[in-house]
């Protein structure tokens, strides 16, 4: 068994909790409060930035000229369509600069962000693709699910054909592959390793539709703190 199928399989409880949070089921029906949307894309706006520079180290790792050249395209993938449509997306939901100026990442996007410079900086390719390829995965079977819903939204109605599209379904089949070739030849130890990004990955893409479901902030007064 590849190592991606492994993946899905021991991932399978995380994905179905991220269907089936509010955030995604309410987006589909066309539900989901705006308010609650914009501080998403703020967010996710932010996750992009590093995103893409992610990419970029990944490229810096690669050790022939086609995965370098790929993962430089999908670098810059990220910094043009996504953050484009994120800025469609801003004169849609009325981000004002003042938004912008105000903005700081929520708790969950810094970890989330934290989380994929770690693995990059302590790891090699496989661990840095390991590491992103969830975001690439989770957004695609959303979209699989999503794309014969009606939410009759035009802001959800654009997202999920974001996510739907051939050309979103290419470029995550394609990081499935280079990952299952990356770890073919692997020990089992560096595989668990492998893994592991993977799998915490997969847990900050749930907490990021909380994050932004719950408006998460930085506020002390806000946090139950044990003693």
């Amino acid at each position: 068994m590849t190592l991606c199928k492994e993946l899905r399989v021991e991932c399978d409880a995380i994905f179905e909790a991220n269907f089936n949070h509010p955030f995604i089921e309410e987006l589909a029906t066309g539900t989901l409060s705006e308010d609650i949307f914009k501080e998403y894309i703020l967010q996710d706006s932010y996750y992009l930035q590093h995103y893409a520079k992610l990419h970029a180290l990944a490229a810096a790792q690669a050790t022939d000229m086609h995965t370098v050249r790929r993962f430089a395209q999908h670098a810059e993938g990220t910094c043009g369509a996504e953050i484009d449509l994120h800025e469609s997306y801003f004169s849609l939901l009325g981000v004002t600069e003042q938004d912008l100026a105000q903005f700081k990442p929520a708790p969950t996007a810094y970890a989330y962000t934290s989380h994929l410079y770690r693995a990059a900086m302590e790891g090699d390719l496989a661990a840095t693709l390991a590491a992103l390829l969830p975001c690439y995965w989770v957004y695609y079977e959303i979209g699989e699910r999503l794309k014969e819903a009606t939410p009759n939204h035009p802001i959800y109605d654009k997202w999920i054909a974001m996510y739907s599209s051939e050309w979103f379904e290419q470029s995550t089949n394609e990081q499935i592959e280079r990952l299952n070739e990356l770890t073919k030849d692997l020990s089992q130890k560096r595989r668990a390793e492998i893994k592991a990004h993977f799998i915490k990955s997969c847990h900050y893409e749930l907490q990021f539709w909380e994050m932004a479901y719950t408006k998460q902030n930085w506020d002390l007064e806000k946090v139950e703190l044990q003693v």
